[in-house]
């Protein structure tokens, strides 16, 4: 990160507007919570980092060192029901989409977190905690500029029904389309721009969800111990089954939606593009950023400007279109 900086560092006009600088967390930040799939109680703490740091885990309840995971695409170990990163020693952390989400949509570049277990707390099963415990921390901007990577050309992943891609477009955008075969979800699509606080307004507040007849399967397999309707949707059949209900009327879909922002936020930087994603998940969030990296015609680095920043068309509206939609 740093040689990029040197590198376009003559050309940078750092004129208010024009560039983007990069951001961290003002001060250091607690909280504590349940794991979705152990059941265990974490502790977590969010701190600011220098400049070109980039997102780093760092695993307290390991000795001897070897406890730093960087949140990276390339540290992805595994992607059922969750994403999970690793390092070359082998320790892990997961269930980092909400949180990762949560940076991204703050627009927090550098952060080191904390946490004295292997997975991030579920909190409410949403990136609403997350962003709030960003705003109670604050953000202070840096002097680097904002990297980015800017497609360039189209990069896609197709298996079977699901299918995931990445175009060229103006600041960062998201589509995405799921069908379940529970009258409950059934089909439901979401398009909008990431821009003017759209992700707190429209996304943050989506929960995970799941469906009582595979919890037995989930827990067999050493998943969900720590799912409940305090931090998840749960669905039997055609119904909801927590009391309050949906938090959107197509709340399934957005948290699908912000899970992609949170795993493809392991590309390193923000993308500047499109995103479009039917019926797909962590694995074709993944997938698609391998395919990304594995072709170095479809993107390049690049620092962020304001005109990144600006409304675009999705779906027929304009991202600023759609976060007035929230209001």
């Amino acid at each position: 990160m740093r040689s990029l900086a040197k590198s376009v560092g003559s050309r940078l006009d750092f004129d208010a507007g024009k560039i983007i600088r990069q951001k961290t967390l003002k001060n250091p930040i607690h909280c504590t919570g349940v794991a979705l799939h152990s059941g265990a109680k974490v502790s977590m703490t969010l701190a600011p980092a220098e400049a070109d740091y980039g997102i780093r885990f760092v695993r307290t309840d390991i000795a001897g060192g070897g406890a730093e995971i960087p949140a990276t695409w390339d540290r992805v170990v595994d992607t059922r029901m969750c994403t999970v990163l690793g390092n070359e020693d082998g320790v892990t952390i997961g269930t980092v989409e909400h949180l990762m989400a949560a940076l991204a949509g703050t627009g927090v570049d550098n952060a080191i977190i904390e946490v004295n277990g292997p997975e991030v707390p579920i909190m409410d099963g949403s990136s609403a905690p997350f962003v709030f415990l960003v705003e109670c921390a604050g953000i202070v901007e840096q002097e680097a500029p904002r990297r980015v990577i800017r497609m360039r050309a189209p990069v896609s992943i197709v298996d079977g029904a699901w299918s995931a891609s990445l175009t060229p477009g103006v600041g960062f955008s998201v589509d995405f389309e799921i069908e379940f075969a529970s009258g409950a979800v059934a089909r439901q699509s979401i398009g909008l721009g990431m821009v003017n606080g759209t992700f707190k307004k429209e996304l943050a507040r989506a929960r995970t969800f799941g469906f009582l007849n595979e919890v037995e399967q989930l827990r067999a397999a050493g998943l969900a111990r720590g799912g409940s309707l305090e931090n998840a949707i749960v669905v039997s059949g055609d119904t909801i089954l927590n009391e309050d209900g949906l938090r959107y009327d197509d709340e399934f879909v957005r948290h699908k939606a912000l899970d992609a922002i949170g795993d493809l936020y392991l590309a390193g930087a923000p993308v500047v593009g499109h995103f479009h994603g039917i019926c797909s998940g962590h694995e074709a969030n993944n997938r698609l950023l391998r395919a990304l990296f594995d072709n170095p015609e479809a993107w390049t680095w690049d620092v962020m400007r304001a005109s990144d920043l600006e409304p675009q068309v999705v779906l027929g509206r304009t991202n600023a279109e759609a976060g007035a939609a929230a209001l």
